[in-house]
Formats: C-alpha cells, structure tokens, sequence
C-alpha cells in the first residue's frame, strides 16, 4: 500500500515529529480534548482518577497536572483539583461532601456566592444550611447536630476581616467527626498553612494573588487525605470541572513572582491602613494586623503575613450618599471586586443588609492595595475625602 497522501490528508497526518529534548522553564501549553492512546490496552490500563495516564483532556494534561502539584505543594497538601473559578471550586466541595438530608455551617461572614449556594442548597437539595459567629471558636461545638457534616471557615472574612480560631474550631470538629473545609484565598496559600492547623480540605481563588494579573477565573481543591481527594474527584468528573490550556499556564507563569507580589501588597496595606486609622474620617480599620480587627491575636498567633485586602468603616456622621462619592471620586482605585492584581481596587458595602447580627452603623468600603507607590494611593485617598 502506497505511503503517498493527499495534501489534504497531509495536512491532518503530518509526518513530521519534533525533536525529544527540548528544555525551558516555562511549562508546556498542551491543549486537548480528545487524548490520543498508544494502543488498546494503554487506553484499557490507565485510570483517570489516579493521575497515571492522560485519558481525556477534561481529566488533565502535562499543564494541568504540573500546576495542580506545584499548587499541593506550596498549601502543604497532596493532591489537588482545578475547577473553572473559586466559586466552582467551593460548589464543588458542597457536591462532593453533602448529601440530602445532612447539614452545613458557615460563618457569618462568609464569602457572599458560598452563602448564596448555602441557601440554594437549603431551597432546592434539601441540604441545612447554617450560620455562625466566625469567632465562636470551640462555641461551634454546641451548633453541631448529628446531621452536621461539613463546616466552612474563612480566615479572614473577606469583607468584615474577623480572624477565626481554626485550631479551636478544628479541634471540635474532629472530636464529632466533621469535616472542616477552609477558603484560604486571602493568604494565597502562603501566609496561612491550614492542613498544619487542623483544617481537612483547602480551597483557593487562583484568580486572585496565584495568576496576579486579573485575567484568569480558576479555583483549586487541595487535599492531604487521598479518600476525601476521591470524593471531590468525583464530584470533579461528573460535574465537568475541567479549565482551560491557556489559563492554566497564565497561573503557572505567575507562581514564581507570586511570594514578591504578596509580600509587596502586604507592606503597602499596611502603610495604607496605618494612614487610615489616624485619619478623622475613618472610625475603623479592619485589617488582621492591627490589633483592633477582630480576630487580631489569632492572626498574629496562626499567621505569617496579610496581603493586600483590607476594609475600613467611616465614621458614623458620613452618608451613604457621601461615600459612594468619596468611592467615586477615586482615581487610582477602580472600582471593581477581586483582588490580588497590580490595579488597586475599591468597594463600598451593604454590611448590614449582608449579616443581619452587624452591630456597626458606619459604610464600609473594601480596598484591594495593588503595586502602584503607596504614597501615591496615600495621596488618592486624601484627594478624595476632600470631594466627600
């Protein structure tokens, strides 16, 4: 049989093969939906759930599988999941871990979309969805009911701050055999080790610090215990979180700058917030680090840094109306959500309507302090409060 094909046949068969060998230090982009096998029982023997052959592109590739172990390693867990963005991730958690009839808790400040999901969960899968005092510590003991199954945690909040006592609330989980899991997206993995505390499952937004950039949406599930990674990979696979080629690659581009970056943001919140709690008006400052966010001690005791978010609460004389113009009159704070890119970034908010115990009558407005000259933002911030 003649070898010769046509050029349109060559065109999708080429010949051609690249050269073994070749070195860089950038990961390779592999994209794929369809994963091509060497032979039947190559297709046959490997087993997408133990990551030990490429069965289809939904179940990962060389880009996927090295982000997902770099991401392991520097949570301290072992293995990990990649979801479509961190609203994904924790959907994802919820799925695996929550059946018909069990019961969640979540603190009260909790990320808003997870509280969203819980009253989903709550309307329509029959799941309990529960809220508590994010600083009830060992307290959570007495909400635990038979039924209770999963626990969320959130250090910090990433609105109100409050720091919760994750060992504390670990502990007591474990003595009744529930699972604790922990969105840890405001430390990025790198100034809190949850699975060192206690914590059984980690989540992250890698949209934020991890990709850097504010153009990537992924989520990552890292765990230590490989049955509960079994689970999620359930979930993972019948809910078809798979990312894409691309974006995977703008995350692992980012992780080498990414201690850098953090460590930038967190010198110039801190600046930024220590300016703030001197200034009139300003009536608070939540941010970990300074000793009257609520929560500080823990902070100082289970963290090792604090990033670049921080929120503030006016002086109870300012209007709404009067600070959504001071929001506005920003210029080199946009205003946007997220955080964790060079922009810096400003949000004002609804706290009371969002947590129905909030005792504080002043706004609240959220900063993101990204990688321009603090001085600079400095100088915004009080040109803005002049137009108040």
């Amino acid at each position: 049989m003649s070898t010769k094909k046509s050029p349109q046949t060559a065109l999708i068969h080429p010949d051609y093969q690249a050269p073994e060998g070749f070195a860089a230090f950038p990961s390779a982009i592999h994209h794929a939906s369809t994963v091509l096998f060497k032979n039947v029982a190559a297709m046959r023997s490997g087993d997408w759930k133990e990551k030990n052959a490429y069965t289809y592109g939904l179940h990962g590739t060389p880009t996927t599988f090295t982000l997902e172990a770099r991401l392991a390693e520097i949570e301290g867990g072992e293995q990990c999941l990649l979801a479509p963005s961190g609203l994904a991730a924790i959907a994802m958690i919820n799925f695996a871990l929550l059946k018909s009839g069990d019961d969640v808790l979540l603190p009260d400040n909790v990320y808003n979309p997870n509280r969203e999901l819980g009253r989903w969960l709550s309307a329509d899968f029959g799941v309990t969805a529960r809220y508590y005092d994010p600083l009830i510590g060992e307290g959570i003991a007495a909400l635990i009911q038979p039924n209770t199954k999963l626990i969320w945690t959130e250090a910090p909040g990433s609105v109100s701050m409050e720091v919760p006592d994750l060992p504390a609330i670990c502990k007591v989980a474990r003595e009744h055999g529930v699972l604790v899991a922990l969105d840890n997206t405001w430390s990025a993995g790198l100034a809190l080790r949850g699975f060192d505390l206690g914590v059984d499952i980690v989540m992250q937004a890698l949209t934020k610090y991890q990709s850097g950039g504010s153009d990537v949406l992924m989520g990552a599930v890292i765990t230590r215990d490989r049955a509960l990674h079994d689970r999620v990979a359930m979930a993972h696979m019948r809910l078809g979180m798979g990312v894409g080629a691309d974006d995977a690659y703008l995350v692992s581009r980012g992780l080498p700058t990414m201690r850098l970056r953090f460590d930038a943001h967190d010198a110039a919140a801190r600046k930024l917030a220590l300016w703030l709690k001197a200034r009139p008006e300003i009536k608070r400052v939540l941010h970990p680090a300074l000793p009257d966010c609520p929560g500080h001690e823990t902070w100082k005791r289970d963290f090792t840094g604090a990033g670049g978010l921080f929120s503030v609460i006016f002086d109870e004389r300012y209007t709404e109306q009067q600070t959504d113009r001071f929001v506005d009159s920003l210029k080199l704070f946009k205003i946007g959500y997220s955080w964790g890119g060079a922009n810096s970034l400003v949000m004002p908010y609804r706290i009371q309507h969002m947590r129905k115990n909030w005792q504080d009558q002043g706004i609240l407005v959220r900063f993101n302090v990204g990688l321009e000259d603090v001085d600079d933002l400095i100088a915004d911030i009080e040109r803005a409060f002049g137009e108040m």
